[in-house]
């Protein structure tokens, strides 16, 4: 147990431990290898010769040189090279014990934070008696700088970074550390190479970046089960395996029969499967998988019908049942449909009073029509004249203030020739490509007037109604399309933006939403109406794709950096509790870990380390003890055959945290670890707890 962070570094271990996002990461030394920092590329020749290497390589993008030598003459070797006058800089080579196949490449130079109330000539006085040199301070992080290491400093990066942290003017310190890089998390779904609008290296019919960036944005989350997207369509087949999982549906409700069962019941209702794989699939190394597939479902059959009563009571099941963001893939069967006072007043109370007043974010798609969603247009050219002369266009859902209005862009980074447009668009997502349709009252779809055109673009791969039926034979479908597929696909995008913040208020989606969006231009003439809407004002605002096609990455980074900026803390208390200890076999009571807070304050943040080694940890589960008595479970019995557990709880990844905020951090803090099963065995091998204040 320790007071701060690093206390618990035993002597001669201050080389080996990693001082690295507020935990304390073992290292080992590769026993063959050492790197350097030249004065100058000219010295290579001279230094080789003293070194004598087996072989040498630039590493660390090329920052660095690594040299491979005889693992008994390393030591000797490093001394004599960090006298040379051409070394300006030599280093072990590192693993991490928890990664021992990576290499750690270590640079000469240190980020630390101090105290806010340091001021900069205490700083100073600090780095240099240690041989720092201050190059430059973190914009975004109060009283943080970056250092260089000089040749005067008698310790490495590392052990520097550990003599730092023991000084109670200094929050953190790290040392740059270089390892190279692997590729980004990508799910083993079977179709998911398939699934080019979430990520994709190019192939035909693909533009650049046409994507969504999804594979960067899952390294940050995957989506919590805490965030609940309704999506509300014509049914869902509930059977379908990427549906399906422990706490994935949530309040499923149809609306036409007033039960709990949306399941389709005609053949047409195809719909709702398709938009909801789109937004929420499951991982199941098998078929698509979701943009958020962490995120629970709470699926809601539609009436199909737009009266008052069916839009309020929609929204209301939506908000009472705890939805996070309700997706709308419909729109009016109509060419002008203006909102009733309580359509707009469901709307507008499910944005701004769902969610525990945060706001539910809404989001609609803009329609299939390539219309204008509000605007006239001079019709000719409709099967039977259905529409002639000139016709003004309204889609009162999609137009309403407080919802987010997707358009669609295609695989080729254009405009889908069918997607509506319009100053209300926020933002676009990737779909296919096809001709401009209508919806008539009757349930069918029109054709719009013909046209010649290149409908180039791939469409989107996704759940369908499992067996034969659906819109192919099997259980997914290759062309699925339209707005109705960019709409849950950037609602997906929210899922994953309210894992990483829970906090964030629905306008406050929308507006990182459009800020971080990639801004595709399509500088080609539409060729149905012969009008050029591809390029973005003064505003940085497209009527073609709103603010930009939506980035995943990008949108939920900046979410993730909000909620850790609102979290700005004036003092945070570390402790650690290095004893092993045993976990008792199928003992009810478990074995507990204590550590106790000498500091006085309120809880603003919190973050628990935890390290487990079991046979089998299906049979365990664990659970933080606050000083009030508060019981946060951290992990419950879901990890099966695993057998190793070494993870960081926080309020991002574990909402029920949250409940700890502004009690006393003062008192006796416990980890309870319960083995509910007997034969397999195991131990706590340390926890640490971090708690802002």
């Amino acid at each position: 147990m320790s007071a701060s962070s690093n206390q618990g570094v035993l002597p001669g271990q201050e080389g080996l431990i990693l001082q690295r996002g507020g935990e304390e990461l073992r290292l080992d030394k590769v026993e063959d290898r050492f790197t350097t920092r030249l004065v100058s590329p000219d010295h290579l020749a001279t230094v080789r010769g003293e070194v004598q290497p087996l072989s040498v390589r630039p590493v660390a993008r090329g920052q660095l040189i690594e040299w491979q030598v005889p693992a008994a003459r390393l030591e000797t070797i490093l001394d004599t090279v960090r006298q040379r006058p051409e070394v300006a800089f030599a280093s072990h080579v590192y693993r991490l014990e928890r990664s021992p196949q990576s290499r750690f490449y270590l640079l000469d130079r240190l980020t630390v934070q101090f105290i806010p109330s340091l001021g900069i000539g205490a700083v100073d006085a600090i780095a240099s008696a240690l041989g720092l040199i201050r190059d430059k301070a973190l914009d975004s992080i109060d009283n943080a700088y970056v250092f260089w290491v000089s040749k005067t400093a008698r310790e490495n990066p590392i052990k520097l970074a550990n003599r730092l942290m023991r000084d109670p003017q200094v929050l953190l310190a790290e040392p740059n550390i270089v390892v190279k890089t692997e590729a980004l998390y990508r799910p083993k779904d079977t179709l998911y190479r398939e699934q080019w609008h979430l990520n994709h290296q190019g192939g035909t019919e693909l533009a650049k970046d046409s994507h969504i960036s999804a594979e960067a944005a899952w390294e940050i989350t995957r989506g919590s089960r805490s965030v609940v997207v309704a999506v509300t369509d014509d049914a869902f087949d509930l059977n379908h395996p990427d549906l399906q999982g422990a706490g994935k549906i949530v309040a499923p409700r149809d609306l036409n029969a007033r039960d709990g069962l949306p399941m389709p019941n005609q053949d047409y209702e195809n719909h709702g499967t398709a938009v909801a794989g789109v937004a929420i699939a499951e991982e199941t190394s098998h078929g698509v998988v979701g943009v958020a597939p962490g995120c629970s479902l709470m699926p809601i059959q539609t009436t199909g019908y737009l009266d008052d009563e069916s839009i309020e009571a929609l929204f209301d099941w939506a908000v009472e049942q705890g939805a996070s963001v309700i997706s709308c893939s419909w729109s009016p069967a109509a060419v002008y449909f203006s909102l009733s006072m309580l359509q707009r007043n469901a709307i507008t109370r499910a944005a701004t009073k769902g969610r525990n007043g945060k706001g539910c974010v809404v989001v609609f798609s803009a329609g299939n029509a390539n219309r204008p969603l509000s605007g006239k247009v001079q019709e000719q050219g409709w099967p039977r004249n259905l529409l002639r002369g000139v016709t003004e266009w309204l889609g009162g859902f999609a137009i309403h203030p407080d919802v987010i209005t997707v358009s669609a862009c295609t695989s080729l980074n254009r405009k889908a020739i069918y997607s509506n447009w319009g100053k209300h668009i926020s933002v676009t997502a990737p779909s296919n490509n096809a001709p401009p349709s209508m919806s008539l009252p009757e349930g069918q779809v029109e054709p719009g007037p013909p046209f010649n055109a290149d409908f180039a673009g791939r469409g989107i791969v996704t759940s369908d109604r499992t067996g034969s039926e659906g819109y192919g034979r099997g259980d997914y479908t290759y062309g699925f399309g339209g707005t109705s597929s960019a709409c849950p696909l950037v609602a997906g995008v929210v899922g994953l933006m309210l894992s990483a913040n829970p906090d964030l208020e629905a306008w406050e989606v929308k507006k990182i939403l459009q800020d971080t969006a990639d801004k595709i231009i399509d500088d080609q003439s539409d060729p149905q109406l012969g009008v050029s809407y591809g390029t973005y004002d003064n505003k940085g605002h497209s009527q073609w794709f709103g603010y930009g096609k939506v980035n995943a990455h990008k949108a939920v980074k900046a979410a993730q950096n909000r909620y850790l900026k609102s979290r700005r803390l004036s003092d945070t208390v570390s402790m650690r509790s290095s004893v092993t200890l045993s976990i008792p076999d199928d003992v009810p009571s478990g074995q507990l870990s204590t550590l106790i807070v000498k500091r006085s304050g309120r809880l603003q943040d919190i973050q628990v380390y935890v390290d487990i080694e079991h046979d089998f940890l299906g049979d365990v589960s664990v659970t933080l003890l606050s000083p009030q008595g508060s019981a946060i479970l951290l992990q419950g019995r879901t990890l099966g055959r695993q057998t190793s557990l070494r993870q960081t709880f926080d309020l991002t990844n574990t909402p029920a945290l949250r409940s700890l905020l502004s009690q006393a951090v003062q008192g006796r803090w416990q980890l309870r670890v319960v083995d509910h099963a007997p034969e397999n065995t195991g131990q706590l091998n340390q926890w640490q707890l971090v708690l802002g204040i």
